[in-house]
């Protein structure tokens, strides 16, 4: 475990209970020797039993106000002076936060966008015409409204002639459409024909849905042409932190689909000024995560979507040596500016046993540069060494899970990732 490089004066707690806040947890305790809070519904594998954070659990009826409430109450039974940090890692976190910044601001510190930035950012269409303004690539895209869809009559718009088939189709704000709830429902669905997409329009129509799905071009190639990119930029209008990884695998459950599992931190110089210049056109402050997917046609990267949020899988970046904690310590708790980082260490990161990933990297080139950065440093961000027996045994079961669920939804790797 590395030393914490100074006492701390500054307290964390977090909203949630997933990889990511666990990953942010770490790397503040690794850094500074903090223990966090973390507030969350019911327990959880990722921050169960752990040795550096103190849970509070609400209860599985819990709703976003109860939350809100609670760290209310926190804030009011607090004496001292200590700052506290306060940070999620969902996208209806981060507008919550947003949207009771005024009263959070009585007792948190927070970086994080304005609701003005996440209404352009959050619904994946809107994201597309951001993209454009400022020349960053992206898919072939279509937005059919559902708006109306409650109506007499109402008809889902036919695809432009430029997007053919198969495509990829998803929600443009996944806060409309987690809740909802019908069979066969995916995160992202992978449609072959016409008839496939009309019905998929048909059970949304019939589930209530009245929000904006987007249809894209499927851009070719399996799960390692995708890219993540994790950046920070904070108060004074810097890009303090950037760091980008190539995907090794994603998650194939039907409701994770597209969920990086595995990735090696590779230096992407064009993917790293896109986002950059994305970030600053927007006048964005806080964490932010980018999917992006590699054309094997031209070579383009292409941007999908951007998280208004660190992202589930943060800790490839403090594992590559670059502690995602000391940029936003510096922004809000000192409220000084810092000297941009950017990573170039290379590491593999990995929710999965190393033979389930070599499994699926089919790329002879790309499988012997995997194996040969492994060797220096393969990282599980749940494998931590302060932590005790039981964590070690969840992981361990982690693992397991993981082998279970790709070999019923994703038997054998495939040229398309799906």
């Amino acid at each position: 475990m590395p030393s914490p490089t100074r006492t701390p004066s500054f307290d964390v707690v977090m909203l949630g209970g997933d990889v990511g806040v666990y990953g942010m947890a770490r790397a503040f305790h690794e850094e500074f020797g903090v223990r966090s809070t973390v507030i969350s519904r019911q327990p959880t594998g990722p921050v169960v039993d752990s040795a550096i954070i103190d849970n509070v659990f609400l209860g599985s009826e819990a709703t976003a106000d109860d939350h809100i409430d609670e760290l209310l109450r926190r804030g009011r039974a607090r004496t001292g002076t200590v700052p506290v940090l306060l940070l999620a890692n969902t996208d209806g976190w981060s507008r919550t936060f947003a949207e009771r910044r005024a009263e959070l601001d009585e007792h948190y510190r927070l970086s994080l966008v304005d609701t003005a930035t996440l209404d352009r950012i959050a619904d994946k269409g809107r994201f597309d015409a951001v993209c454009r303004e400022v020349g960053v690539p992206t898919p072939l895209t279509h937005i059919q409204d559902f708006s109306r869809a409650g109506e007499p009559g109402w008809a889902p718009e036919p695809l432009p002639s430029g997007i053919t088939f198969p495509v990829v189709a998803k929600a443009a704000a996944s806060s409309a459409y987690d809740p909802l709830e019908y069979p066969g429902k995916k995160k992202v669905d992978f449609v072959e024909t016409q008839d496939e997409l009309d019905e998929l329009w048909r059970r949304l129509r019939a589930a209530g849905f009245r929000d904006r799905f987007i249809v894209q071009e499927l851009v070719p190639g399996d799960d390692t042409w995708m890219r993540s990119v994790t950046a920070y930029r904070d108060q004074f209008g810097a890009v303090t932190m950037m760091c980008t990884a190539h995907v090794l695998l994603e998650e194939h459950h039907p409701l994770a689909l597209g969920n990086p599992c595995a990735m090696i931190t590779t230096p992407f110089p064009e993917i790293t000024e896109h986002a950059r210049h994305l970030l600053d056109h927007l006048g964005y402050q806080g964490f932010a995560n980018f999917d992006v997917k590699v054309d094997p046609r031209d070579g383009t990267p292409r941007f999908l979507e951007v998280n208004p949020r660190i992202g589930r899988n943060n800790y490839y970046v403090t594992a590559s040596g670059v502690n995602v904690a000391r940029f936003v310590v510096a922004d809000v708790i000192e409220n000084r500016p810092t000297d941009p980082v950017t990573s170039s260490r290379e590491i593999v990161y990995s929710l999965l046993p190393k033979a389930l990933l070599l499994r699926y990297v089919t790329d002879p080139a790309l499988k012997k540069h995997v194996k040969a950065v492994a060797r220096r440093a393969y990282v599980n961000p749940l494998l931590y060494g302060v932590e005790g027996l039981r964590r070690r045994r969840y992981v361990a079961l982690s693992k397991a899970n993981h082998v279970a669920k790709f070999l019923k939804y994703y038997p054998r790797p495939t040229a398309s990732g799906f």
